[in-house]
């Protein structure tokens, strides 16, 4: 666990029927959350919520939510019972524009960066300031240009996409992220087919950036060296419910069967294959 978690309190919210007795604020929060796709019920009552200024892993099997939270989260998703609460307000029961608004606070770093191919990295980053701000020219490329330094991008400004590596994509997509100085950063699954060297230094990117700016981050992933080098919090996801939720060290601790199995990457246990 980082030394940010040593000095955060554990949070307070109910856990699937659990009630956890803490101090800690959240930015955002899910309750009772229930979400279907035709007779695929995929979030079955989930409850989770995420300390301010810190930065919270949630992991679980491949098809169980955690995309789909994410998706809640920044409102693409309406859910078919339950709360999206960020910053206090329940994000469906506000006007369009206020969601809107709430929406703005949030940077999101999607897998494969979510970059367009036909423009250079530089313009793939001041693109949401161009549509979302009456901003200068001058003012949008100083923006851009403090962004892309700090991830280290500053000598790529005219590459496309298609001329970079994929930890490039990804930094790229980040720069873009923070181009708003969010006060929540979403990451859906931010190593994804990047290799363990690649992966650590986004994890120490990651980490740089949190320290620099602050923020609530949400990570989901299924690398479990991302969770346990990055993460303040770990949440496990399984069949559309929380089974497990608390500091990081506490998680790779647990004594819980799918909790060992998972984090420890083992076949014996009550995961299986379907």
């Amino acid at each position: 666990m980082s030394g940010r978690g040593a000095d955060l309190a554990v949070q307070s919210q109910r856990l699937d029927g659990k009630d956890l007795t803490n101090t800690a604020t959240h930015a955002m929060e899910v309750r009772d959350l229930y979400k279907s796709f035709g007779s695929f019920e995929v979030l079955k009552g989930l409850n989770l919520g995420f300390v301010d200024n810190a930065i919270t892993t949630v992991l679980g099997p491949s098809g169980t939510g955690k995309s789909v939270l994410i998706k809640h989260l920044i409102g693409l998703l309406e859910p078919d019972a339950g709360e999206v609460s960020v910053f206090g307000k329940d994000i469906w029961k506000v006007s369009e524009n206020e969601r809107y608004a709430i929406r703005k606070r949030f940077g999101v770093l999607f897998q494969d960066g979510a970059l367009f191919g036909s423009m250079n990295l530089f313009d793939n980053v001041a693109f949401p300031l161009r549509k979302h701000t009456d901003w200068s020219e001058s003012e949008i490329a100083e923006i851009v240009m403090i962004r892309m330094k700090e991830v280290g991008l500053e000598k790529a400004l005219e590459k496309y996409p298609s001329e970079v590596s994929g930890g490039m994509r990804k930094r790229a997509g980040y720069a873009r992220a923070q181009v708003f100085d969010p006060d929540i950063v979403l990451f859906d699954e931010p190593d994804s087919g990047l290799d363990p060297v690649r992966t650590s230094l986004l994890n120490d990117l990651i980490l740089d950036m949190h320290r620099e700016h602050g923020g609530t981050y949400l990570l989901v992933t299924h690398d479990i060296r991302t969770a346990r080098k990055v993460s303040d919090f770990v949440g496990l996801i399984w069949k559309g419910k929380v089974v497990h939720y608390g500091p990081t060290e506490e998680a790779f601790e647990s004594e819980d069967p799918f909790v060992r199995q998972f984090l420890a990457g083992e076949s014996a246990g009550p995961l299986g294959m379907d």
